[in-house]
């Protein structure tokens, strides 16, 4: 059977912004997602978490990565639990609640997220050295920033 060259049609400058930006972050998500499971055993989700536990100084709450992350609660709990399971995160004790643990990154965390950010940066580099220049990487930035608020 012959395939269709199918379009969107008639769509407005705006639509296709929006089917761009939706097309690129699933098509860019899934190319790191799959170079990390492959290297790493690592889900992008999982990677997430701990890119933002990398940048804390201190333990963080886990409702606190939930604000922060694309993931629900329940979502970062599953994952600070496999994270956990493997050694690269720990639950500590909160200072200001006994009741209530806080996560931080393990030394071995770490460096499986140096190591893990490097396959990252590798897996995005034809779409983002080779392709695009400082100029568009700015203009990217701007608009994130914009819609971001």
């Amino acid at each position: 059977m012959a395939r269709n060259d199918i379009t969107l049609g008639d769509l407005t400058h705006r639509d296709h912004a929006f089917y761009g930006l939706i097309w690129a972050g699933t098509t860019l998500a899934g190319r790191v997602d799959a170079a990390l499971i492959r290297a790493h055993d690592l889900p992008l989700s999982w990677f997430e978490v701990m890119l933002w536990l990398n940048a804390q100084d201190d333990a963080v709450a886990a409702s606190d990565l939930g604000a922060k992350t694309l993931l629900s609660r329940s979502q970062v709990s599953r994952v600070v639990d496999s994270l956990q399971a493997r050694g690269l995160v720990a639950r500590v004790p909160s200072p200001l609640d006994a009741r209530s643990v806080r996560i931080t990154l393990t030394p071995e965390g770490r460096a499986a997220f140096t190591a893990a950010d490097d396959t990252r940066r590798e897996a995005l580099r034809e779409a983002f050295d080779e392709r695009l220049d400082e100029t568009d990487i700015e203009a990217l930035e701007r608009v994130w920033s914009k819609l971001k608020k």
